[in-house]
Formats: structure tokens, sequence, C-alpha cells
């Protein structure tokens, strides 16, 4: 990793954060609700405004990975400069203005927006990048070597893993499929004279011999590979409508992919060896940005951004989801949850979140010493 390629997480992180908490931000000023400060990151503040219009102050703080909305009332310096001055006197609990006194479809569109402003912000990300760059279309697959047996033909012959065969005896074996191949090495017949292939290593080429034997278990000839399809992409020009189509398709798809891999860490526990927390993440973005360029933190953006939507909605104590949940028992019930439940509730949620928190960043560190 490079200090830029860190520097560029960090950043992707922030950016994913500032939208999030401007979905509800911008979702309290459409519902007319008092905003009295936004502030960006946690810990020292470093830098903060006021705007004269609405009165809210706008923060920035030493650590940005996290952001938040105080709405009126909360126990918050209300000019931004968080331990400069007294708090206010707390608010009335019967004033109108507090955010627990707005109607509950106000409350639960301003908590739903911070999501949906992740997943809008991963939506219009793909459409300009397909919009700009063309659809990824697979136009063929390309044959290759993904496993040599230990004994073999392959094996006497120099084949290893990865290897690409672009010919054998002079014919083409790139056309798109993984038939040809296949039907070349099983239509070798005892007495013909052994393969000529033409073998694709890394930036090397190499010429080989190699001579099929039958294998009675499967009835045909056999060479001891295993090989896989690697698809062909090619970048389709598309129009904004086809770009839009294809960024809400791969959205749909990211958001499935995030949803099963969920319930299988719930359910089995698959992938809990492969959770990161803040500093994982970092690691693998600023890694994946230094191998891939602005193309690799494009996609690391979209896919995190819908990975960050999807994880705010779940009922987990202390997020939107929890909110959403109690707001659901509100229309239930016909009144709200006491506000001291509810805040025992979300304060044990907090606590369990930040101890996760605390026990993978001490698993991304050890990782990361151990490489």
């Amino acid at each position: 990793m490079t200090i830029v390629s860190i520097l560029l997480a960090v950043l992707l992180l922030a950016i994913l954060i500032v939208v999030h908490e401007l979905g509800h931000f911008w979702a309290a000023r459409l519902m007319k609700i008092e905003v009295t400060e936004f502030g960006v990151g946690f810990g020292p503040k470093l830098f903060g405004w006021k705007s004269r219009k609405h009165g809210t102050s706008y923060v920035i703080r030493a650590i940005p990975l996290g952001g938040y909305n105080a709405f009126y009332g909360d126990e918050l310096n209300r000019d931004g400069a968080a331990g400069e001055e007294a708090k206010p006197a707390a608010a009335d609990p019967s004033d109108p203005r507090l955010f627990q006194n707005q109607n509950i479809w106000k409350r639960m569109f301003v908590v739903v927006m911070g999501p949906v402003m992740n997943f809008i912000l991963a939506f219009v990300l793909a459409t300009g990048y397909y919009w700009a760059a063309g659809i990824p279309t697979a136009t063929g697959v390309d044959p290759f070597i993904s496993g040599v047996n230990a004994a073999g033909p392959a094996y006497d012959a120099g084949l290893q893993d990865g290897d690409i065969i672009t010919e054998i005896n002079g014919v083409s074996m790139l056309d798109g499929t993984t038939e040809t191949l296949l039907n070349t090495i099983g239509g070798y017949r005892e007495g013909d004279d052994p393969l000529q292939i033409t073998v694709r290593r890394g930036d090397e080429t190499l010429h080989l011999e190699m001579t099929p034997q039958w294998n009675e278990e499967e009835g045909r000839m056999m060479v001891g590979v295993l090989i896989s399809g690697r698809y062909r992409i090619e970048m389709q020009g598309a129009s904004l409508i086809e770009a839009a189509g294809a960024s809400a398709e791969m959205c749909w798809r990211a958001g499935g992919m995030i949803l099963t891999a969920l319930k299988n860490l719930v359910t089995t526990g698959e992938g809990l060896d492969q959770t990161s927390g803040p500093v994982g993440i970092i690691s693998v973005v600023s890694a994946e940005v230094r191998t891939g360029g602005f193309q690799a933190f494009l996609e690391m953006l979209i896919s995190i951004s819908i990975n960050l939507g999807l994880m705010n909605l779940l009922p987990i104590p202390g997020l939107d989801g929890s909110k959403l949940i109690f707001g659901l028992i509100e229309l239930i019930r016909g009144k709200p949850v006491p506000p001291e439940k509810e805040a025992i509730v979300n304060t044990i949620g907090l606590v369990l979140l930040l101890g996760l928190m605390v026990l993978l960043t001490f698993k991304d560190i050890r990782n990361l010493l151990g490489r």
C-alpha cells in the first residue's frame, strides 16, 4: 500500500458517509425538521461554520469515519464548537420542534433516506460509468488451465496452472469457447502423432508436446488437467437509458449477493473469517486502487455504497433499521415506545457494535502485521 492509495481509501469511506448523512439532512429539510448541526467525522473538531439562513452548524472532525445529524434538542453544542461553550438547556419535552415530536411518517422518511442515498449514489455512479465507458459484455470464453494433476501427460509436458493453450497442431483454440480445446484433446487417437501445443504463460510463449491417454473410467482421451473458462469482456457503447438499465441490474445483483453473504454469515458462519472493520476495508480498497486505478476506486465505491445502505437497514439497535422498527411499533401501538426504553436498546446495540468494531480492528491490524 502507498500513502496515496490509503488516502484514496479513506476518501472513499468519507464520501459514502457524507452521502448517507446528507440523505438524512436533506430529508429533514424537506420535512421542515430543524437540524442544528451536521457533522462529518468524529473526535476533535478541525473547523466549522454556521449557516445564517437555517442556523445549522457544519462541522468537520479529525477522524473521517463517521457522521451525524443533530436535530433540535439533541445534546450537542448548537454552534458546532463542541466543548468550547456550555451545552444548551434541555428543551421542553412538549416542544413541537423536537425530532421525537414530529409526525411519525416524517421521522421514518428522514431515517430511511440515509440508506436510500447510498443506493442512489451507487446507481448514479454506475450509470455514469457505463454511459461513458460502455457496458461490459461477454463476447466469448477463453479456456485456461486451472489445475494440473500430479501425474499425467500434461504434468509430463510441463503445463502449469494458469497456462493458456493458444494452439494445438497449428489450430487456434481461442475461438471464444472451451469446446474446441476439449474436443481436440478428446479427438486424439492411439497412434496419432503427439499434440504440438502452443502455450501462453504470462508474457512467455512456449511450444510443448503432449500425448493424451485413454481414461477407462471417463471413456475418453484425457491429459490430466482441469480446464476453466475466463470470460472475454468487451466494452460496448450504450445510450443513457441502456446505461441506466445495466446499472439497475448490476446494483440489484450486487445487493442480492450481499444479502446472501449476510444470510450465510448468520446461519452458518460462512465468511466470518473474511469480515473486516474500517482498517481492513481501507487495506482492501487501497490495494485495489493501487493496482486498478480510478476504475477500481469507482467499482469499490459502488459496491461498498450498496453494502452500507443494506447494512443500515438491518434491524440492529443503533442503526437506521432499528429506528424504522421502532417507528413501525409506534404505528401499530398508536403511541411511541417510551424514550428511555428505546434509549436502553440503542445504547446496548451501540456498545455491542463498538465492541465488534474493536475486535475487527484488532483482527485487521494483526492480519496486516502478519503479511
